[in-house]
């Protein structure tokens, strides 16, 4: 596997990486690897996010949807005048 070279990296951005790897528990190598993997959309992991707004799902009657739905109908249509 080859090796690549980073040069110039700056104190701030070196803080960070040196701060996850800490976190995570793992090397500034793998942090590295891990990072360069998403950033150029390899191996991408969907991270499930749903847990942390559960307070705020909710699910409608059908009477609070039908009334959402008739409060922006309106927004559904183009008015050609504001657009002038």
């Amino acid at each position: 596997m080859k090796s690549i070279t980073i040069h110039g990296i700056d104190e701030k951005t070196e803080k960070l990486i040196k701060k996850r790897a800490k976190s995570e528990d793992t090397s500034v190598n793998k942090v590295m690897k891990a990072l360069l993997a998403e950033a150029l959309g390899i191996n991408k992991t969907k991270k499930d996010n749903r847990e942390e707004f559960l307070d705020l799902f909710g699910i409608w009657t059908e009477n609070e949807g039908k009334l959402f739905f008739k409060a922006i109908k309106d927004l559904e249509t183009v008015h050609p005048e504001d657009w002038k």
